[in-house]
C-alpha cells in the first residue's frame, strides 16, 4: 500500500521456495524483472544475499533492493501527496505459470475496487464473515479474493505461512475452527489433500460448522475432490452446499462467474465422447465425465462460448471462453503483442474450453493443453484423471501430454505419474496398469514414465505444469528409456 502511495506499481513475487535451489529461483526472478520491467525489489534483510544478485547481474533491470523494515532508514521523510485518478494502475499482478514465463497483468485501481464490490455481492458477503486463508498473495486468488477484498471491505482476515500450510494442511481446518471462519478459497489439488493428508488424531476439538463456503478456484473442478472432502469432513459439520466453485484469473482481475451461496454446485454427467466432439450431451453409458459448474456470472460480467473464428456457440456447444467486464485488465506490461491477441473489441480470449447450459457456466480445459491424435481431440485432464485411480499412482501428481510421432503422422499421447514404487518389475506392472486405465477410457497411451514424488515441475498455483513436464520429460528420455 505505501508503494501505491507513492506512486509507484507494486507486484508481489514468489517467496523462495525450499526445494529451489537459490541459483535457480534467482532465474527464474530475473525471468520475470525482464518481462515487467520491475525496477526495485523490496525484501527482508535474510533474503538479501539471496535476491541481492539481481542487483549486480547484467541480465536483470533491478537497480537496487531496498530492506524497508531495517532501522537505519530512519525517519520518513515528509513529501506532497501524489494525485491519483482511478484509471491509473495499481497493482501488478503476474498470471499463473512456471516462474520467470508469467504474465505481468496491469490492474487499475477501479478494476479492484470494483470488483471487490461485485465479487462480495455474489457471495453475500456481509460484516460477520471472516475470511481463512494459506494462499500466497503473489496469486490472484491469495491477493485479490483473500486479501484485497476482506481489506476493502473491513472484514477479518486470519492469514496462514503457505509453506506451513503444505506441511501440515490441518492447520487450515484448526483455524477455522479456533477463529470461527466463514469462506475460504482453495484449488481443486488443496481439497484432495486435505482429504487424504490429515489424520483423525488431528481433529481433535475440530468444528466445521462455522464454514459457509470452501470455494474451488484456480483449476477445473473435479467432483471427485469435492465428494472425497465431503465424505472426510461430513462429522464435523461440512454439508454440501457448503462446497462452491467460481472462474477466475488475474486478467478478470479474479472472479467472473461464482455458484449460488448456500446451494451445491450443479453437476453434469457428459457423455465423454460428444464433449471431445465439441457437444456436452448428458451421458446415458460409459465413459463418463462428471462436469462440475462453476456458477453464474457475477454482476456486471459477461461470457460467451465461440468457435475458431470467433463466432458465438448455443448452449451445450463446447468452444472458448470470452468475457467482457468493467474490471478487465488493461494490458500485458510490456507485452503489446499477446495484449492484442488477448483482448478483442473489448472481450478478453481466455484460451480456456467450456460450456455453457441453462445459465451455469463448465469449464472442461485448456486449449493449448489439448492433444490431437488422429484428428480427435482430447482433454488431459480426463486421462489424467483416469490415471489417478491407479493403485500407486500418487492421486493428482499425473501429468498427460502429446508428443509428435513422426511415423504416425500425430501424436502420441503420453502419461508422466509420481510414484513411489522400486522394483523393475512392479514398475512394469504399474505402466501396464496405466495403460488399462486409458483403454478403459477408450485412449490409447503409447508412453508411460513412472518418475519419483516431488518430480514433476510446478506453476506458480501448485498445478503441474504439462508444457515444463513435457519439455522436463523430452530432455531426460534418454536416461528413462
Amino acid at each position: 500500500m505505501g508503494v501505491v502511495a507513492a506512486g509507484a506499481l507494486p507486484a508481489v513475487l514468489a517467496y523462495p521456495n525450499a526445494r529451489l535451489h537459490p541459483d535457480k529461483f534467482v532465474e527464474g526472478l530475473v525471468g520475470m524483472t525482464r518481462r515487467s520491467g520491475l525496477d526495485w525489489i523490496l525484501t527482508e534483510a535474510s533474503l538479501e544475499p539471496v535476491v541481492g544478485k539481481l542487483a549486480t547481474g547484467a541480465k536483470s533491470t533491478i537497480k537496487g533492493v531496498l530492506l524497508p523494515f531495517q532501522s537505519e532508514w530512519g525517519q520518513p521523510k515528509t513529501t506532497e501527496p501524489i494525485e491519483l485518478k482511478s484509471s491509473d494502475p495499481c497493482l501488478l499482478q503476474h498470471s499463473s505459470g512456471t516462474t520467470g514465463l508469467q504474465k505481468a497483468v496491469v490492474l487499475s485501481h477501479e478494476a479492484v475496487l470494483g470488483h471487490v464490490d461485485a465479487y462480495a455481492g455474489a457471495l453475500h458477503l456481509s460484516p460477520h464473515d471472516k475470511v481463512v486463508s494459506w494462499l500466497p498473495l503473489y496469486h490472484d486468488m491469495g491477493m485479490i479474493a483473500a486479501f484485497q477484498m476482506p481489506l476493502a471491505l473491513g472484514m477479518t482476515l486470519v492469514q496462514l505461512d503457505p509453506f506451513q500450510w503444505v506441511t501440515a494442511p490441518v492447520l487450515l481446518l484448526q483455524a477455522i475452527s479456533a477463529e470461527q471462519g466463514t469462506i475460504t478459497w482453495l484449488p481443486n489439488f488443496a481439497f484432495n489433500l486435505l482429504a487424504d493428508r490429515v489424520h483423525e488424531e488431528e481433529l481433535e476439538g475440530v468444528r466445521l460448522d462455522t464454514m459457509r463456503l470452501f470455494v474451488n478456484c484456480s483449476e477445473p473442478v473435479r467432483s471427485d475432490s469435492h465428494r472425497r472432502f465431503l465424505e472426510r469432513y461430513r462429522h464435523l459439520g461440512v454439508r454440501a452446499e457448503h462446497l462452491s466453485a467460481c472462474y477466475a484469473m488475474a486478467e478478470t482481475t479474479f472472479a467472473a462467474t461464482q455458484t449460488t451461496p448456500g446451494r451445491a454446485p450443479v453437476t453434469m454427467a457428459v457423455d465423454r465422447s460428444s464433449l471431445l466432439n465439441g457437444c456436452a450431451s448428458p451421458a446415458t453409458e460409459r465413459p463418463v465425465r462428471d462436469c462440475v459448474s462453476s456458477g453464474k456470472p457475477i454482476p456486471g460480467c459477461e461470457l460467451k462460448v465461440v468457435d475458431d473464428a470467433g463466432t458465438q456457440l448455443a448452449d451445450g456447444q463446447v468452444g472458448e471462453i470470452v468475457i467482457r467486464s468493467p474490471w478487465m485488465f488493461s494490458e500485458y506490461r510490456n507485452n503489446e503483442e499477446d495484449t492484442t491477441l488477448a483482448l478483442r473489441q473489448g472481450w478478453y480470449f481466455t484460451g480456456d474450453y467450456g460450456f455453457t447450459l441453462e445459465g451455469e457456466w463448465f469449464v472442461v480445459g485448456r486449449k493449448k493443453d489439448i492433444i490431437v491424435v488422429a484428428g480427435k481431440n482430447l482433454f488431459p485432464e480426463d486421462i489424467e484423471d483416469a490415471v489417478s485411480g491407479v493403485p500407486g499412482v500418487l492421486p493428482g501428481r499425473v501429468v498427460a501430454f502429446g508428443v509428435d510421432n513422426e511415423e504416425t503422422g500425430t501424436e502420441d499421447v503420453c502419461i508422466a505419474a509420481e510414484v513411489e514404487l522400486q522394483g523393475e518389475t512392479e514398475r512394469k506392472a504399474l505402466q501396464l496398469a496405466v495403460q488399462k486405465a486409458g483403454m478403459r477410457i477408450d485412449i490409447t497411451i503409447a508412453r508411460v514414465y513412472l518418475v519419483p514424488p516431488r518430480w514433476l515441475i510446478k506453476s506458480s498455483a501448485g498445478k503441474p505444469s504439462r508444457k515444463a513436464n513435457r519439455q522436463r520429460i523430452l530432455d531426460d528420455q534418454p536416461k528413462k528409456g
